[in-house]
Parts: C-alpha cells; structure tokens; sequence
C-alpha cells in the first residue's frame, strides 16, 4: 500500500521510518508546511515527497498520516476524510474541545476511518494490564497510580500551542485510564505548579502537576507528572485490586532507584525520551493503521475516544485555575 505522511518534524519522521519498514507498505510519501525539508527527510529515507498536502493526497493514497503541529490536525483531518483517504492522526484531535467536537461530527457523518494516535494502547504492558481488569485477576480494583514524567522540558517554541500540561502530556494518561479499566471519568481535582523554566508560566502553563480522578465505579486514580524527571523519562501505572496489584513500567529501565540499603533493581539504562520508551508501541500502532487501511480491523482508537480524553484533560485545566473539584 501507499502511504502518505504530512509533518516531518521528530515524529513525522520517526513515523515515516516506522513505515517504511512496515511489511504491508511499499510507497512512502511526505510532505511539510517546508516543502524543503520534506525533501531532505525524504532522501534520508530513501522515500519520495510531494510539495503540499493537497498534491500529496491527490497522489494515489491509500492511508494518510499526519504528524504535523497540532493546530493544524482539525483541518488535515477534514482533507483526508474529504479525500476518502483513510486517516490517522497524531493526538490531539484539536486544540481546543469546540473544534474537537466538530471534528467528530464531520467523521461520524463519514465512512471513512479515522484513527487517533495514543500508542500506549499497543505497549504489551497496559495490554496486560487491561487483560488483568477484564478477567478480574485483581479482584475490583480501588485505588490506580498513573505518572508521566518527561526527562528534559521541550523548546519554550513548543508551550504556547501545546494547549497546557493536562491536554497535551497527562491526556496519555486520561486515555490509558479509560483503556485498561473500561470505566468513565466522573470528577477531578487538580494542581500545578511552574518550578523550572519561567517560560511555562508566562504562557499560562506548569511543568509539574497532579490530579485526583474518581472513575464511575468508584476506583480513585492519582495522576502526576512533570516535564523534569532528571532521572529519565518515566512513564508507569499501578493498580491495586482486592485480590492483587500490578505494575505497568516497572523494569530494568524503570527511572527510579530504591533507597533500601543491597537493592540493586532497577539496575537498567533508564530510557530518556518518549519515543525509546514506547518504540515497539509505535511500531504495532502504526502497524495497526495498515490493517484498517486494508479494512481487516476496526479503527482502534476513534475521534470520539479523543473527545473523551480530552475532556478529561478540559476539566483538569478548570479544577487547576478555579482551584476546586469538576464533574463532567
């Protein structure tokens, strides 16, 4: 099949890579609001490129990628679905939850599938975990633990579109919450603080957070996260059941140390980035587009799982500036 992928900054193009080797892809085809420098990542990559988005998606497609800035997800989404090209996108939906909900309205009235990128839905880990809920190996489950903790912040460039610590970082966590434990978000209470760079500040943002989160069946989920975890990129879930508890993340790259005196695990090189951390996730989750680009699979992530996420995420923001529990 022939693939084409819009945005080939560091994702876009660890995407294009990822599909390059992907057995049921033999075309790649990128673009970028540079056409230049989708030149220069296509010859690195040994794929070809178009000079916009609308000669690429004129181009034969038969999936489209889009990797670009997030404000620009909305409207490549509405191209691609108006192309009759079967979609996937990068998370966020949109930068905001009216334009998100737009976006769903034009998909649902559409046949044609569009897939959402959260990839922590194809990590074997959070898979396990949701097969533990399912079969009810832990018993009911009362209290989870989620954290993403970013070992470096990004370029200050990033924060003023990035739409705020909740919605563009911890959404991973909203969405894995709501994959593994197939249960709603009912209320949340939530804080920041910015502690690092003045820039997160100055753009109405923090670099550390936590929230508290009361699912429809009254499991409690304590989410925290920060953009300087010096120790490595550490991303982890716990949940405890009446009958057991596991861990997510919990390995020999694991970004922590115990402080018990002979305990030497986790004894690994800590990852450092995100893409280390979930790079077979990324890999099965693209490999997942091609089999709903095929039609064998159901999209697996959809607009309106986004929506949910993202919500989430809203309501999170509200709690933290109006210092007070949110219901959705």
């Amino acid at each position: 099949m022939r693939i084409g992928l819009v945005g080939v900054g560091r994702i876009g193009a660890f995407h294009a890579a990822t599909l390059k080797g992907l057995p049921a892809v033999d075309q790649v085809v990128v673009a970028d609001a540079d056409p230049a420098r989708a030149e220069v990542v296509a010859k690195e990559l040994g794929v070809t490129s178009a000079p916009d988005v609308p000669a690429l998606l004129a181009s034969g497609l038969d999936g489209f990628v889009i990797a670009a800035a997030t404000s620009a997800h909305a409207d490549l989404i509405a191209a691609g679905v108006a192309a009759g090209v079967p979609t996937f996108c990068e998370k966020p939906v949109a930068l905001d939850l009216a334009e998100t909900e737009r976006v769903l309205e034009l998909v649902e009235a559409s046949t044609v599938p569009v897939h959402i990128g959260f990839q922590r839905r194809f990590d074997a880990g959070y898979q396990a975990a949701r097969a533990a809920v399912e079969t009810g190996e832990l018993g009911y489950v009362h209290h989870i633990r989620t954290n993403t903790n970013d070992a470096f912040p990004p370029h200050h460039e990033y924060i003023p579109n990035s739409g705020g610590f909740f919605r563009d970082c911890t959404v991973h966590d909203f969405d894995i919450i709501r994959y593994v434990t197939g249960r709603e978000v009912v209320s949340v209470y939530a804080t920041g603080a910015n502690r690092g760079e003045a820039f997160f500040g100055e753009h109405g943002d923090v670099d550390s957070a936590a929230a508290l989160l009361t699912l429809d069946d009254n499991t409690f989920v304590t989410v925290s996260g920060t953009r300087y975890n010096g120790a490595g990129h550490d991303v982890r879930m716990e949940l405890h059941g009446s009958l057991g508890s596991i861990a997510v993340g919990l390995d020999e790259h694991t970004a922590l140390r115990s402080a018990e005196p002979g305990v030497t695990f986790p004894g690994g090189q800590p990852h450092m980035t995100f893409m280390d951390r979930f790079q077979p996730a990324y890999v099965a989750e693209l490999t997942a587009f091609t089999e709903v680009v095929a039609g064998t699979r159901a999209v697996p992530c959809t607009v309106r799982d986004a929506r949910a996420a993202f919500r989430i995420a809203d309501a999170c923001e509200l709690s933290r500036h109006e210092n007070r529990i949110v219901t959705l």
